[in-house]
């Protein structure tokens, strides 16, 4: 049975979110306060020992299954000239993640990432969200519900990432709407825009703004008429990653977009997520703000479909090799409070 069949299931799952283990927690911390270092002397890789700890239960996190899902969709409104490329792109650029030529599969395989990848109706894309909704109800739960499907019981981490040319204006109204501030302070570059691309992204998302502007303010509403099917779907598997208390490394603007509606309303949600990195895209910094996360890199890169998530896994898997692989004072026989 889908996981979100209904509204009704799909804000249920977002209003019972389950919490980190607090006995893990603390069994972590201990460990890390007997390990053979001065205290917080590997910075923020002890808080993402910590952290794995909780989530998944143990006092000794791993790696041993991970995945990356990259879910794909089209967007109607790109018939306004916001993107450098074409809508054609987007199936192209499917193919080419299934034919092992990404950037993203790079990654996932240097990252040890089973890589799943959703593609969501591309031949059908959303309706134009500056006349329209940009999905019915049954369109945006059935997108929900194809992203929590590629999460699964037994998964260490989720990396999750998107692809789908004109998203980054989706974005753009969808933190526009969740957290205020003008269209011009979220909308960015995307694949490489100009400034009278730009120009057209602010344009598209101030005529989306207003359109909508009497929609109810609820995360799903939200969703549905300024999203896509690809964001709605990075939200449902983040969604059901926190019911299942897997972690999640989230990726750029895009995927982090995912997310406003929900945490606008309710802010716990990114309780069970890093993020992997801080994109170029201007509006991202702006975002992790909002959503409470501090970034793992910051590398200047602006790719999405997962890639800086995917290479932020290797810091993690650092973490925790230091967590689970270092000696205790006792162990190595050296005095304990260096």
């Amino acid at each position: 049975m889908s996981r979100f069949a209904s509204l009704a299931a799909f804000e249920a799952a977002l209003e019972r979110l389950p919490v980190a283990d607090a006995d893990a927690i603390t069994a972590a911390r201990a460990r890390q306060a007997s390990l053979t270092k001065p205290a917080g002397s590997l910075g923020r890789l002890e808080d993402i020992a910590v952290f794995m700890a909780g989530w998944q239960g143990t006092a000794q996190p791993v790696i041993e299954q991970g995945r990356a899902a990259i879910i794909a969709g089209n967007h109607g409104f790109v018939v306004h000239g916001v993107s450098a490329f074409p809508a054609s792109v987007t199936a192209a650029m499917v193919g080419n993640f299934a034919a092992g030529g990404a950037a993203i599969n790079a990654l996932a395989g240097a990252a040890g990432l089973d890589l799943r990848v959703i593609a969501l109706d591309l031949d059908r894309p959303t309706a134009d969200f500056t006349i329209a909704a940009a999905m019915d109800e049954t369109e945006c739960l059935a997108a929900l519900a194809a992203g929590a499907a590629v999460v699964e019981p037994g998964l260490h981490l989720l990396v999750v990432g998107e692809m789908g040319i004109g998203n980054s204006t989706a974005a753009a109204a969808l933190c526009a709407r969740s957290y205020g501030g003008s269209p011009a302070q979220w909308a960015g570059p995307g694949t490489g825009v100009d400034a009278g691309g730009i120009a057209r992204k602010v344009a598209v998302v101030e005529r989306a703004l207003a359109f909508h502007a009497d929609a109810p303010d609820t995360p799903f509403e939200i969703l549905r008429r300024l999203g896509g099917r690809e964001i709605a779907g990075v939200a449902g598997a983040v969604l059901e990653a926190r019911r299942l208390r897997i972690p999640v490394v989230l990726d750029g603007f895009i995927s982090c977009a995912a997310l406003a509606p929900l945490a606008a309303a309710v802010p716990a949600i990114t309780d069970h997520c890093l993020a992997g990195h801080c994109s170029a895209e201007p509006g991202h910094i702006r975002l992790l703000e909002h959503l409470g996360l501090d970034p793992l890199l910051s590398l200047g890169m602006r790719l999405g479909e997962g890639s800086g998530a995917a290479l932020a896994v290797s810091v993690i898997r650092a973490a925790l090799a230091t967590h689970n692989g270092m000696a205790t004072f006792a162990q190595a026989g050296v005095a304990d409070g260096l």
